[in-house]
């Protein structure tokens, strides 16, 4: 094993325990946010700055993420107190999971053809991949909370899956006009919080969009 994975190991271990604080404290989710979304804005002005050279672009594009990713966790801090509320945020964030982990999996064992030229690494396969597992996990966590399986869940998982893959699209479109592999350092063996951040920040917003409308 090389010393990158088990870097990467050490790492994912940190951020799986990260996730399990914010569940059980709310205070340590609050500054969980506030640190996940103040390095995320560092990071997204770091590599505009790199090929956008008009000043107006430059500014506005930056504000309009900023006011996203601000209503963005604003708006999932203010549901947090909920338990069922909270149960759904957890469950989209293991859907994104799973739709991350489909597509690196599907795309390395089947491989075939290429999804687009924004990713070459990314496969039809693993597009494939990352919407069954996806639908999977979000079927098996819905059926272990209701002892029921429903059809509306597969809806979710689909287009949750499929929004964390434009999320991933756009930031790999980002990174590559600015001729950089990763979004940053912060986080070692996986680059930068946007690295990990990129499907989440679309993928979720879709889940609970898509589970408000058809529920």
């Amino acid at each position: 094993m090389s010393k990158n994975t088990i870097t990467r190991l050490y790492t994912s271990a940190s951020l799986l325990l990260l996730v399990f604080l914010t569940f059980k404290s709310t205070l340590f989710f609050i500054y969980a946010l506030i640190v996940l979304g103040v390095l995320s804005l560092i990071e997204f002005l770091s590599i505009t700055k790199k090929f956008i050279k008009r000043k107006t672009t430059f500014f506005l594009i930056n504000v309009i993420f900023t006011l996203y990713i601000s209503f963005f966790f604003l708006n999932i801090l203010i549901f947090y107190g909920d338990l069922q509320t909270k149960l759904i945020i957890f469950s989209l964030l293991l859907c994104c999971v799973s739709s991350d982990v489909g597509g690196f999996l599907f795309g390395k064992i089947i491989k075939g053809p290429k999804l687009t030229k924004i990713s070459p690494n990314k496969t039809i396969a693993g597009a494939i991949g990352s919407i069954f597992l996806s639908c999977l996990t979000l079927s098996l966590i819905f059926y272990l909370l209701t002892n029921s399986f429903q059809i509306k869940i597969v809806l979710v998982a689909i287009l949750t899956s499929l929004g964390c893959q434009i999320g991933d699209l756009f930031f790999s479109y980002l990174k590559r006009k600015a001729k950089i592999k990763d979004t940053g350092n912060f986080l070692p063996g996986h680059g930068g919080i946007l690295d990990r951040l990129d499907g989440l920040i679309l993928g979720i917003p879709v889940g609970i969009l898509t589970f408000i409308y058809i529920y």
